[in-house]
């Protein structure tokens, strides 16, 4: 049997990281690319098997994401899954800041998902797989998140066009949608955890907002993400699975 291989944008920490994870125990021989070369090989170093690659990509450069692609179709010319989950966290207040710092959550995660599948998907076989990891916040709003929200409903708009216009070539394009979910970024810069904190167990767990009481594992994710890689999921496109805890069906 042909092993299947999948690239992981972003899979070297948090969500992707524990992507590259499962599908690596499921038998698919995984491209990590990400921008930070010693998370890259820490990432590698976790992955059972043989056969992985990392790849050092900023997503914001048009000739490296070039440069990546060129490399995947030397050196394997085509590949059968496509999961994106680049993510920065960025605070930044929607009028009152930097229009550069504001602009950076789009330049890395919406335009960097553009570029990326631009050069990548005609790389896919028939029959393929895209999973853009978004998050809540793509139809939910929170202080300082104006830009990272932008970003996410853009990427769940785009999936739905790339959902039809790949639609031909069987291609199934879909997002996953998490809340709260215990990763890096979860820690803010003064290396405090708010999944940890007074103010989330209040907002969150004491008065039942977030109906499982406990911030989600990026297992949890990783697991949705090889679901829709599989054959379970053959009708399944546009679509954008939530994975929250049921945090967002109350109000």
């Amino acid at each position: 049997m042909v092993q299947k291989k999948v690239v992981v944008l972003g899979g070297s920490s948090g969500i992707g990281k524990a992507i590259s994870e499962r599908f690596a125990q499921e038998g698919y021989q995984v491209i990590i690319a990400s921008s930070d070369p010693a998370k890259l090989e820490a990432a590698r170093a976790c992955l059972t098997g043989s056969g992985h690659e990392t790849f050092q990509l900023d997503i914001r450069s048009e000739a490296q994401v070039e440069a990546f692609a060129s490399h995947i179709q030397n050196t394997h010319r085509d590949f059968d899954v496509l999961i994106n989950s680049i993510g920065i966290s960025e605070h930044l207040h929607a009028v009152n800041s930097r229009f550069e710092e504001w602009d950076n959550a789009l330049q890395v995660m919406l335009y960097g998902t553009v570029k990326s599948c631009r050069v990548l998907v005609p790389l896919m076989k028939p029959g393929g797989r895209i999973i853009h990891i978004t998050s809540i916040h793509y139809s939910r709003v929170e202080k300082g998140s104006s830009a990272y929200g932008m970003a996410k409903a853009a990427i769940t708009q785009f999936t739905r066009s790339l959902a039809l216009e790949l639609a031909p070539n069987n291609i199934l394009a879909n997002t996953i949608a998490p809340g709260f979910i215990n990763t890096p970024m979860s820690i803010d810069p003064n290396g405090q955890n708010e999944l940890e904190t007074e103010w989330f167990q209040d907002n969150y767990v004491k008065y039942n907002h977030l109906p499982l009481k406990r911030a989600g594992r990026p297992e949890e994710v990783a697991g949705v993400a090889f679901f829709l890689a599989g054959p379970d999921a053959t009708y399944m496109t546009g679509s954008v699975l939530t994975v929250d805890g049921g945090l967002t069906i109350t109000f």
